[in-house]
């Protein structure tokens, strides 16, 4: 049986898949702005599959850095979907609501990247220490 398409495998560097993650995040920032009028939930599931592709794509020399990306691509996507009026200082109110509020899709984005680096990073070490 002749072998099906295979979904992509990129490896991206460690500053490709943090510009992955923060502009990945921005982008359905504000689509979630324009469809969605700013669901903060909606932001928050969205966070959690790009979570784990950045950890996913990141190559495997470089893959400690995905976790350390992932709460400022969460912030920066945050800005556009907050809700703030009054110039800055509401703007900034909106955001730090918006962080406290979706602390846990935060926390599980970024703890379920962290298993699949740490998994990665440990067959790495042994597929290093073997040769």
């Amino acid at each position: 049986m002749p072998p099906g398409p295979r979904p992509p495998n990129p490896r991206l560097t460690g500053l490709g898949s943090g510009l992955f993650c923060i502009l990945g995040m921005l982008l359905l920032g504000f689509l979630d702005a324009l469809l969605f009028h700013g669901a903060l939930t909606v932001y928050g599931v969205l966070f959690v599959p790009v979570s784990v592709l950045t950890a996913l794509w990141v190559r495997d020399a470089e893959v400690l850095t995905a976790p350390v990306v992932l709460p400022i691509a969460f912030a920066v996507g945050l800005v556009p979907v907050s809700a703030g009026g009054g110039g800055l200082l509401g703007r900034l109110m909106g955001l730090f609501t918006g962080l406290a509020t979706q602390a846990g899709w935060l926390y599980g984005g970024t703890l379920a990247a962290s298993v699949i680096v740490l998994v990665r990073r440990v067959r790495w070490v042994r597929r290093r220490r073997r040769t």
